[in-house]
This record gives structure tokens, C-alpha cells and sequence, in this order.
């Protein structure tokens, strides 16, 4: 459907507005940053453990999900 990003695996997928999916492609692509750099406005361990719902041993693998996500989403709005 032209001006909506399809979400979901073939069966009962989700389409939403092209706006939100821009809206939710910057969103994810600002929290793989705040992830993955350094600086001040880092996520800490302890959010990052919040966020995933484990501890911050899975921090990593969280970060490159996150950039997947990102990526994929950044992609489809691209179109």
C-alpha cells in the first residue's frame, strides 16, 4: 500500500502510516546511538538492562537488534 510500511510476518500484518514510520525509524535509529556511542548521553548499563528486560551482560546483543531495526526501518521508509 503506497505511503505505509508493512509490519509483521505474511498473515495479519500491521501497515502503518508513512509518517509514523518515518517517526519510528528516527526513534529507533537515535536509541541504537544512544546505545552503542560513548559520551554523556549514553544509555547506562543499568537502562540498557531495563530496556531489554535482562541484565547488562545483554546489552550487546540489545545494540545490534537495535541497529537491524534501525536499519531495516530507515530502508522501508526510504522507498
Amino acid at each position: 500500500m503506497p505511503g505505509s510500511t508493512t509490519l509483521g510476518p505474511g498473515h495479519g500484518a500491521d501497515a502503518i502510516d508513512h509518517p509514523d514510520a518515518t517517526r519510528l525509524a528516527a526513534l529507533t535509529g537515535a536509541l541504537h546511538r544512544l546505545l552503542s556511542e560513548d559520551g554523556p548521553n549514553r544509555i547506562t548499563d543499568a537502562q540498557a538492562a531495563a530496556l531489554c528486560g535482562g541484565g547488562a551482560r545483554e546489552r550487546e546483543e540489545f545494540t545490534a537488534w537495535m541497529e537491524r531495526v534501525a536499519a531495516r526501518l530507515e530502508a522501508a521508509v526510504a522507498d
